[in-house]
């Protein structure tokens, strides 16, 4: 078993020094876990033929390495549902169906599970909110990102200009080949082809972040191909293989002014 911090990378790398400490964000490789091939070894999916004990150890790792009291995470469908956890819901025993996540509770780690898709992490320091968003090609299509901004915006108070935005390893333009692109994909993802059938979705997404009027100092992309790094997961390449974390969570209590 590797050591899970060698491999851990910190999603929001560009945050300010003076909000490090309110926020932590990290996403996970393969490596520092106990789960046995093909799902070696930082498995976090339940579903996809992993001993379930080893998904749960895999987990409890995960928690105790960020120190948080809980890893929330949802039933992912590739569609454009949030769930908004609060402490009223924080003790439901089934994981609801939603592709993000949203809270204003500390030490809550919320998990999006992803193999080539990307997890888009999203942290406002001044009304204190995190989200968590799953974004495949079909979230890509139904603009998941936008609608994120904007369920921010409609239940926090968010202000774009306010957001620190982290995009995980994922899908590289690279590795991308989309075959039946131009039937599947709605018309303003056509521009991101950059060759043959081939989508840059992390400029799609970065754009689409631009749009909502997310300072580009404010986002930060990882572009680490899981295709082409073998340290992570990657369905494309292995198609019987795990998943991957990407978490964020809330740390103290101070509200920031």
């Amino acid at each position: 078993m590797k050591n899970i911090k060698r491999y851990a990378i910190d999603l929001l790398p560009h945050l300010p020094h003076t909000l490090k400490k309110y926020c932590i964000c990290n996403s996970f490789s393969r490596y520092g876990g106990v789960s046995n091939k093909p799902f070696n070894e930082l498995n976090v999916g339940e579903a996809v033929g992993d001993d379930p004990e080893k998904v749960s150890k895999n987990i409890e790792i995960i928690q105790k390495f960020l120190n948080v009291k809980k890893i929330f995470f949802a039933k992912q469908v590739h569609g454009t549902d949030f769930f908004h956890l609060t402490k009223n819901n924080i003790s439901i025993n089934m994981p609801p169906e939603a592709d993000g996540i949203f809270t204003t509770e500390p030490d809550i780690g919320l998990m999006i599970k992803h193999a080539d898709c990307q997890a888009v992490v999203i942290y406002d320091p001044v009304k204190r909110v995190i989200a968590n968003i799953h974004c495949g090609w079909r979230g890509s299509a139904q603009k998941i990102i936008s609608k994120s901004i904007k369920e921010l915006k409609r239940i926090y108070g968010s202000r774009p200009k306010d957001l620190w935005v982290g995009i995980s390893p994922s899908l590289g333009p690279c590795c991308s080949e989309f075959k039946g692109w131009s039937e599947k994909l709605p018309k303003w993802l056509h521009k991101f082809r950059i060759r043959d059938n081939h989508i840059d979705f992390w400029s799609a997404s970065i754009n689409e972040l631009k749009e909502a009027n997310i300072p580009i100092g404010n986002i930060y992309c990882a572009k680490i191909c899981t295709v082409c790094n073998k340290d992570y997961f990657s369905y494309r390449r292995e198609g019987n293989t795990g998943r991957l974390a990407t978490i964020i969570a809330l740390k103290n209590s101070k509200i920031i002014d």
